[in-house]
């Protein structure tokens, strides 16, 4: 699904997005139309805008990102400001793509986003991983002291865990461990369910927070 206020721009997403072989099962021009028209398509990929009328962007993803863990969301803009790249990633965005990408990269970033993989342009993912870092030294508000998270982990999902907290693809992972990408995938969301944790901003800063980042 393709969200963008600009007619000729959302048309020609969904146009190369088609014509790579895509199913665009629906598209919107402002933030309340996506959220309604989101929950009645059930896209796997959400390819969205951030500045929107009606309703913004970070908000749009957000709320359906909640309502639904298992979308995917890649943010296309003309901002490559830090403060809107962040802001993205935290409301549940899987990857952020600036719109002086070629189509050729576009179709790319969404089939890595449809795999869970994280998708930035060039520069933007160490600003993310470097956040995520910032964050984990932060002090972290206690939830209560009887009720502390003992979550039991595999050797292998906390071998993917670490690999996932050094910034590493779903598919180098699978590379490096010599295991499938979807066989990576399901450690992921084993992991997030045990963690009781809803994304990889979480994961990550679990993660690192634990260590689990060295080398």
């Amino acid at each position: 699904m393709v969200v963008d206020d600009h007619p000729m721009w959302r048309d020609a997403v969904a146009r190369d997005l088609a014509a790579a072989g895509f199913d665009v099962v629906a598209t919107a021009g402002d933030g309340e139309q996506a959220v309604r028209r989101a929950l009645a398509a059930a896209p796997d990929v959400l390819v969205l805008d951030l500045n929107l009328p009606a309703k913004p962007g970070v908000q749009v993803c957000k709320e359906l990102v909640g309502a639904d863990q298992s979308l995917r969301v890649l943010v296309l803009s003309a901002s490559g400001e830090h403060a809107d790249v962040l802001e993205a990633v935290k409301s549940g965005a899987t990857g952020y793509l600036l719109k002086s990408a070629s189509a050729e990269e576009l179709t790319d970033a969404v089939r890595r986003t449809a795999v869970g993989d994280p998708v930035f342009t060039p520069g933007l993912a160490g600003l993310v991983l470097g956040e995520y870092r910032r964050l984990a030294s932060e002090p972290v508000t206690a939830t209560g002291a009887d009720e502390p998270r003992a979550p039991q982990l595999t050797d292998r999902e906390t071998e993917v865990l670490r690999l996932v907290a050094k910034g590493l693809s779903y598919k180098q992972i699978a590379e490096r461990l010599v295991i499938s990408h979807r066989t990576v995938q399901n450690h992921v969301q084993n992991t997030l369910g045990k963690l009781q944790l809803h994304n990889r901003v979480e994961l990550v800063r679990y993660a690192i927070e634990r260590g689990l980042d060295g080398a």
